[in-house]
């Protein structure tokens, strides 16, 4: 079942790509931006391209698989890549527990969908309604839930566009977690997160470039 969410956030880029609030100074460095004019992040899983091999890789490491949908030029991909991608806790969870596919919104490789039609990148999406960058789609845990489905069919939660980094990083707990088994809505279930952590004193800049201080241990 689609788990789309209509809420997606286009957030002004009122700041430069180095601007962060607070005294987090611990940021990765810049990506490099690849010849397709994608940027490139040396922990993007290297694929042949064949969904059903890379949810297998995934499953096997006991993680998810997610394609991230991007194209050349796009400024909220490159937000996503500049700001998000280089706060260490955010990418370190996802390493850690998520197999990040990259695929070129307008790409000509060739890729086999789980359902074993072999389409290019530009057609896969549009097989997909793929219409916007960044597009994050998360799959099943396993190939028995994918059930050859395709991957517009099999995913459990789709986010078209660009989310501040506290929500982009819960989405991705959301994903792991199985969130959308008992709440739909992330919007519902990201703010149950942020009333937890401010009864607990953690205070939460939903629009700022940082994460809270001090969250949890289970939130890291």
């Amino acid at each position: 079942m689609i788990r789309s969410l209509a809420f997606f956030l286009f957030i002004p880029l009122l700041l430069p790509v180095n601007y962060v609030f607070g005294d987090d100074v611990n940021l990765l460095p810049m990506p490099s931006i690849g010849d397709d004019g994608l940027h490139e992040q040396p922990w993007f899983h290297e694929s042949f391209l064949d969904l059903s091999e890379d949810l297998k890789d995934a499953q096997d490491e006991g993680k998810r698989l997610v394609i991230f949908w991007e194209q050349r030029g796009c400024p909220y991909c490159s937000r996503t890549h500049e700001v998000n991608l280089r706060i260490p806790t955010v990418a370190n969870y996802i390493k850690k527990n998520f197999v990040v596919l990259q695929l070129n919104l307008w790409g000509d490789r060739e890729v086999t969908d789980f359902d074993g039609e072999v389409l290019t990148e530009k057609n896969l999406a549009n097989k997909y309604s793929v219409l916007f960058t960044p597009t994050l789609q998360f799959f099943p845990k396993n190939l028995k839930k994918v059930n050859n489905r395709s991957g517009a069919e099999a995913e459990v939660v789709r986010i078209p566009g660009y989310f501040k980094p506290f929500h982009f990083y819960f989405l991705f707990h959301y994903a792991f977690d199985n969130g959308y088994d008992n709440q739909p809505s992330f919007q519902r279930w990201l703010s149950s997160i942020g009333n937890e952590l401010e009864e607990q004193g953690i205070h939460v800049e939903l629009w700022g470039d940082e994460l809270p201080k001090n969250l949890p241990k289970k939130y890291m």
